[in-house]
Parts: C-alpha cells; structure tokens; sequence
C-alpha cells in the first residue's frame, strides 16, 4: 500500500493578508501534535482538504509587507485549500485587538513580547484531530507520530514541497480503507474508521462544531471512542479553532501556578485570571502553556 508517487506540480497560488500582528516565522517555529518546527521562510504543510475528497501540499510564505502567499500542489479546490490555511494559521480571526489583551494582563503581555505575532498553529482539521487523539492513547509522542506518519505514507498522498517530502493524512474514505497490521491493532482501525464515518456523517465539520455552545460540543466529540474529555477539548480548541474558551486543566492550572503565583483551585481565582483576556482566552491559554512546556513545566 505505500505511496510512491510524489506531487511536484502547482494547482495554484493564494494570498491572505493579516487582520492584525501576525508572524510566520513564530508559527513556523511551534513543534505542535504531528508537526515539528522548521526555520526558514518557508512553511510546509500537507493535509487532508476539509471537502473530504482530495489533499493538498502548501508552501507558505510572508512577504515583507506582511502578506501571507501560499503555493497549492495536489487540490485544485484553492479556496478551500486558503480557507484551510486560514484556520490552521488562526488568520481566521480579526486579531488587532490581541495586543491589548497583553496591555490588560502584564503575564500575557511579557510572553507575547516574546513571540511577536504569535497566534496558535492548529490541527489541520477536526477530523484529524480525532484521528490524532485516537491515536495517542497512552503512547509517547514520537510513537505517534510514526504512526500517524505510517498511515499518511501508506494511504494518504505525497507531496515535495520546497526540497521537502511530506505525506498528507489520507482522507475519510481512504481511512476506511486501512486494516489491521502488527503495527496497527484491531482496536485502533476501528477507532479510526469510526472517526472517519463520523467525519462523512458531518460531524467534524469546522462550523457546524463552532456554532454550537461550547459544552455540547465538548459531549458530542466525547461520543467518539477513544476521544475522552482532555483530546474533546484539544479538538475543540487546537483543531475548530474556537478563540476564546477558558476551561481548567492540569496543564492550565499548572501554568497559573507557575505565571501567576496563584492557586487555581482558590474561589474565583481561575475565572478572574481569564476575565481581562476576553475575547483571547483561548491564545492566552496556548500561549501561557507553550512557554511554560519551554520554561520545563508541565
């Protein structure tokens, strides 16, 4: 079943012009889920396309007036592939009111001195977040990663992007496809499969999951097996993109102890630690864990 055959040709280009700071270069640096870091000016990416019927290889840049230009290998559908790139990048969201969320927070604001223009890097997609989740299990997560990067070799497609080969995860109806392997036991296909039949079904579309109320949300993607309450809400909010959702969490509480000197656990010290980041709660949260992970916390 391995794919040998690499896509090299261009279907199309597109540009995105930042509402707000934004840096490629801080994205491009965030090792996340399946991605590790890279440095240079250019950004990879592959993945399955949110229309469930193709993949696409995107290499991205940002100009000098700040312009992010993108070049589309595989999906001729360039729009959905820019509307993707869009929500991967959180470039989605109107964010020139994120610098004062730091200006009301000295925490926040020190540590997004630190990363001009960061915003979160996301899953590619709901689906491949659950995909992801199911996944990881108890696993290391370099354990996943081969597995996730065995899957995407063996049934997804290949791309050469900017001297780079990458494997796009494959899409719902090549996921049916997978059977068990010594690598891959019984348990995980059919996880998988369910992921990918409640993909098809809908119910892993991006606004469809952004238009409902947080907690229900929350207990639909919990009816996955397998995606229990931690991966329902990193799928929530690493993967649909939702951009101001503060809930507690060992990894949050941990990075409240260490930022603020404060005991989340105390009456009312949790919410009004997240009050002056609305409407940002959720990249304040990214933000704060990703620097703590750095600072050995967590």
């Amino acid at each position: 079943m391995t794919n040998t055959t690499i896509d090299t040709v261009a279907a199309g280009t597109f540009e995105i012009e930042p509402s707000g700071p934004y840096s490629l270069a801080t994205a491009a640096a965030m090792e996340f889920g399946p991605r590790e870091s890279e440095v240079g000016e250019v950004m990879r990416l592959a993945f399955a396309v949110d229309n469930y019927t193709d993949t696409a290889g995107v290499a991205i840049r940002q100009d000098t007036a700040g312009v992010i230009r993108g070049r589309v290998q595989g999906s001729r559908d360039v729009t959905a592939v820019r509307a993707q790139v869009a929500r991967i990048l959180s470039l989605d969201w109107d964010a020139r009111e994120w610098p004062a969320a730091g200006l009301r927070d000295r925490v926040v604001g020190d540590l997004q001195a630190r990363r001009p223009g960061f915003r979160p890097v996301l899953f590619h997609s709901p689906y491949e977040a659950a995909a992801w989740s199911v996944l990881y299990g108890r696993k290391r997560l370099q354990q996943v990663r081969r597995l996730r990067d065995r899957l995407a070799a063996e049934y997804g497609s290949a791309y050469q992007i900017e001297g780079v080969t990458m494997a796009a995860f494959p899409t719902p109806e090549r996921l049916l496809e997978v059977r068990p392997e010594p690598w891959l036991p019984d348990l995980l296909v059919e996880r998988l499969h369910r992921v990918a039949h409640y993909a098809l079904e809908g119910g892993l579309e991006t606004q469809r999951l952004r238009a409902k109320d947080p907690e229900t949300a929350l207990a639909d993607l919990r009816t996955l097996p397998g995606v229990g309450p931690f991966f329902a809400g990193l799928i929530l909010q690493r993967a649909v993109g939702l951009i101001d959702v503060w809930r507690p969490s060992d990894e949050l509480d941990a990075c409240i102890r260490h930022f603020y000197g404060l005991d989340p656990g105390a009456p009312g010290v949790f919410e009004a630690v997240g009050e002056p980041l609305r409407p940002f709660r959720t990249w304040a949260a990214v933000l704060l864990r990703r620097c703590a992970y750095e600072e050995g916390v967590g």
